[in-house]
């Protein structure tokens, strides 16, 4: 019989039962499936995010937030042409970023990030982008998703999962993470797709979401996941109930 310390600890999710170590097993097996899936159907996905250098894909994710890949693309070639090194975005007349910036949104953060940021890989990094998740985090405005985005597509370093909005939504839409938080399905992936595709995977999801899997009118009866999605049974795992407008047609 249990001791009274075991309970606690099963109670507590310190100690996994046969029923949910045998469910984690199924769900890595189909975490597998859907990694290959998303491999086959978008092989050649990469970001999205226009950028000839680190400093650029830096720079462009933090204007990514809350804004469209597409806006900041519209954005960032006048950028670059005006401030080509971490020196001169360091420098800069925050006024004249501001405006440069405006359309992305909340362009006011943004331009503190960008030139915090820069100060100090132009004081403290010689200029160049540091390679390492520890470093990337001293920036200014620079979190997981941003260190992950420069480290995995610049550096080729898979050191993290993107987690964006799409990869967030998507993970929970194929019950693969609750929705609790971003960083909370970062560890959850991590734990469910081989380190070697955590880079490709973000955009490969990323691209399944723009085309396919939209949040409000997923295109279920054109997905290659859908043998591999939970359905009904996704939102019920995060204790809330599903929208019938994203229910499957059954015509």
């Amino acid at each position: 019989m249990p001791t009274a310390s075991r309970k606690k600890a099963r109670a507590a999710g310190n100690e996994q039962t046969p029923d949910s170590q045998a469910a984690e097993r199924a769900l890595r097996r189909r975490a597998g499936r859907i990694v290959r899936v998303l491999a086959r159907e978008y092989n050649a996905a990469e970001c999205a995010l226009l950028h000839d250098s680190a400093l650029q894909l830096l720079v462009a994710t933090i204007l990514s937030a809350q804004c469209t890949d597409r806006r900041v693309n519209m954005v960032t070639p006048a950028l670059f042409a005006r401030y080509p090194t971490a020196a001169d975005f360091a420098d800069a007349d925050p006024d004249e970023l501001e405006e440069m910036i405006h359309s992305t949104g909340f362009f006011r953060n943004k331009t503190r990030s960008i030139m915090g940021a820069c100060q100090r890989i132009r004081d403290d990094f010689g200029g160049e982008v540091p390679d390492t998740m520890e470093d990337l985090l001293t920036l200014p405005g620079v979190a997981r998703k941003t260190a992950n985005v420069v480290l995995g597509t610049w550096f080729g370093k898979n050191e993290g999962v993107v987690v964006d909005t799409h990869v967030f939504r998507i993970a929970h839409r194929l019950g693969l993470a609750p929705k609790k938080n971003t960083s909370h399905t970062e560890q959850r992936l991590m734990a469910l797709v081989p380190r070697r595709e955590w880079t490709n995977f973000s955009h490969r999801v990323i691209l399944h979401g723009r085309a396919i899997c939209d949040a409000r009118n997923p295109k279920c009866r054109e997905c290659a996941l859908e043998s591999l999605c939970p359905r009904d049974g996704v939102e019920s795992q995060a204790a809330a109930p599903r929208k019938p407008a994203t229910r499957r047609s059954r015509r």
